[in-house]
């Protein structure tokens, strides 16, 4: 079984804003938002239409994700490709 090999990334993060950061610049929607747990950077999900928090791994390589969705409690490691 996978496993993630990222875990000491993981920092007491406050978000950095109460919505998607970009689209929140752009005037753009999200569906789903996700939280960096390096850096405190909201972003959204790959089911919105601009993927911004895929975007912030691919462009700072911080590899820990958690949802900040109501009633979720889960973490995904991009780098690695599984659940936390």
């Amino acid at each position: 079984m996978k496993q993630c090999t990222h875990t000491d990334q993981i920092r007491d993060v406050q978000p950095n804003s109460r919505g998607c950061e970009e689209c929140l610049k752009m005037g753009s929607r999200w569906v789903h938002l996700r939280l960096c747990l390096s850096c405190g950077h909201v972003g959204c999900c790959d089911s919105s239409p601009n993927r911004h928090a895929t975007r912030h791994f691919r462009s700072t390589s911080h590899p820990i994700v958690q949802s900040i969705e109501p009633g979720e409690d889960w973490r995904w490691c991009y780098a690695d490709e599984v659940e936390v």
